[in-house]
């Protein structure tokens, strides 16, 4: 990607998660380009093509205003951290009326983080992995987990505990979310075996996501959707791990229509 801010759609996304999403949606910014290569990534047109409008910060920033005028719950950058610099630019030393959310791969550098301290106040990582062939063959990243693992600790330094208001939104906090892929239900158990030990209850909320759809050209199980028993019993380990802070997404969102058409709207 080059310097400048690349993104490819703007708008009010009303899939998030409820403490995301509220009433309106949340004001997601599209960004293109990605740290990872995922075979399955369900944003393929601009995470790993060329779609996308160069912007600058200014330009941005007045996105970010535009959504908020639209009574966008939160500000939603999804996968902005190639372009970590701009979107500091962006966002500047204002105090917004909403949340920010970092909502990324989880593949992030700690020293890249700290940069955003003070600026974001909810984290929205992926733990895609906890083992590491998965890791490599699907994201060509075999040291995913442990970089994911210290990025998301360093998340919850910074904003601590997960905070939700009385009107049902998320203040703060982190927000891991996990794609249960087809035929990968040992890496689903190992990485809410690894989020039950390692976060204390009430610390971080915990997302299990079943909207996996095959994408052109994928082979073997990545080929089909998840089926009801496999998702069944992700969510069963999820509750016998004792699990309670999060959600589980409806295996029927697993439907092309919740992946937006990246068309520049609002860009």
């Amino acid at each position: 990607m080059p310097a400048g801010i690349v993104a490819a759609k703007a708008m009010l996304h009303q899939w998030e998660e409820p403490v995301l999403s509220g009433t309106n949606g949340a004001g997601c910014v599209f960004f293109s380009g990605c740290n990872l290569r995922c075979c399955f990534c369900q944003n393929k047109p601009i995470s790993q093509g060329e779609g996308g409008k160069v912007l600058t910060a200014e330009r941005l920033r007045e996105i970010f205003h535009e959504l908020i005028g639209q009574e966008a719950a939160c500000l939603d950058l999804v996968t902005p951290t190639h372009f970590t610099d701009a979107v500091l630019e962006a966002l500047g030393d204002e105090e917004w009326p909403v949340p920010v959310v970092w909502n990324c791969g989880g593949y992030e550098r700690v020293e890249t983080l700290k940069t955003l301290e003070g600026r974001v106040q909810i984290y929205l990582p992926d733990l895609k992995y906890a083992l590491e062939r998965p890791a490599r063959e699907l994201s060509c990243a075999g040291d995913y987990f442990p970089v994911a693992a210290a990025a998301i600790d360093e998340m919850l330094r910074q904003v601590g505990p997960y905070v939700i208001g009385e009107d049902g939104l998320m203040k703060s906090g982190v927000i891991i979310r996990h794609l249960v892929l087809p035929g990968q239900l040992e890496n689903t158990k190992a990485v809410i075996d690894y989020v039950s030990a390692h976060f204390p209850p009430h610390t971080v909320l915990f997302s299990l996501m079943s909207q996996y759809t095959p994408q052109p050209g994928a082979s073997g199980a990545l080929a089909r959707r998840l089926n009801h028993a496999e998702y069944r019993a992700a969510v069963r380990y999820m509750t016998d791990c004792g699990i309670t802070d999060g959600f589980c997404q409806e295996l029927s969102s697993a439907k092309e229509e919740y992946t937006p058409a990246f068309d520049l709207q609002g860009i």
